[in-house]
């Protein structure tokens, strides 16, 4: 009985950023309950993630890309924290959730547009088509899985979530390796879109 009982309790992970965050919870739900007794709106933070990501991007703009991705490790864990906070404080909302939702596209972009500015400006072709191909992958996974969702079909497949692509962009900043993370990212972005894409596809065959 206690065994049937914990097979219910286990869940099944569809991605791992979904993983990553339900592990995450032992350290943001502490931090949200400090901040929900602060009385600090979870749309607040929100934003406030988004403006410090910004500022990321314009360090890297300028060229010190090893602090900015420093930078980077230490704001991309905010946006874990809002949807805690919101959860904690009782304020979850739709406008709430879109919110989020298109600011992280904002601060993404911002991201991958101040790395290729500063390709741009050294002349490094190369490395500014890569940064390009890796938006257009981030934008096709984001919107293939809300495109998906809104006909009914479960898509949080792949490993080049935005988690995962901000994680990879961090690590490959402050190792000094920025020009293979890009094409890391470039391939990873577009192959999770196309595993998403043939994901919806067989779930619509099987119909």
């Amino acid at each position: 009985m206690e065994k049937a009982q914990s097979r219910k309790s286990l869940r099944v992970y569809e991605s791992l950023a979904e993983w990553a965050r339900d592990a995450a919870q032992v350290f943001t739900v502490p931090m949200a309950r400090v901040l929900a007794r602060w009385k600090v709106h979870p749309n607040t933070l929100t934003l406030l993630g988004c403006l410090l990501t910004i500022g990321v991007g314009g360090v890297i703009a300028s060229g010190r890309l090893t602090l900015g991705g420093w930078l980077l490790a230490v704001v991309a864990p905010i946006d874990a924290l809002d949807g805690a906070l919101a959860r904690v404080s009782g304020r979850s909302s739709r406008f709430g959730a879109f919110l989020d939702s298109t600011l992280d596209r904002v601060s993404e972009a911002v991201l991958f547009l101040c790395l290729a500015a500063h390709y741009l400006w050294r002349g490094a072709t190369t490395e500014v088509l890569l940064a390009f191909l890796t938006l257009i992958g981030a934008n096709l996974v984001s919107y293939t899985r809300a495109r998906a969702e809104a006909n009914g079909y479960s898509c949080k497949v792949g490993f080049f979530t935005r988690l995962e692509r901000t994680a990879v962009l961090a690590v490959g900043l402050i190792l000094g390796i920025p020009t293979i993370t890009l094409w890391v990212l470039a391939i990873g972005s577009n192959l999770t879109a196309l595993w998403r894409i043939l994901h919806v596809y067989f779930q619509a065959r099987r119909e």
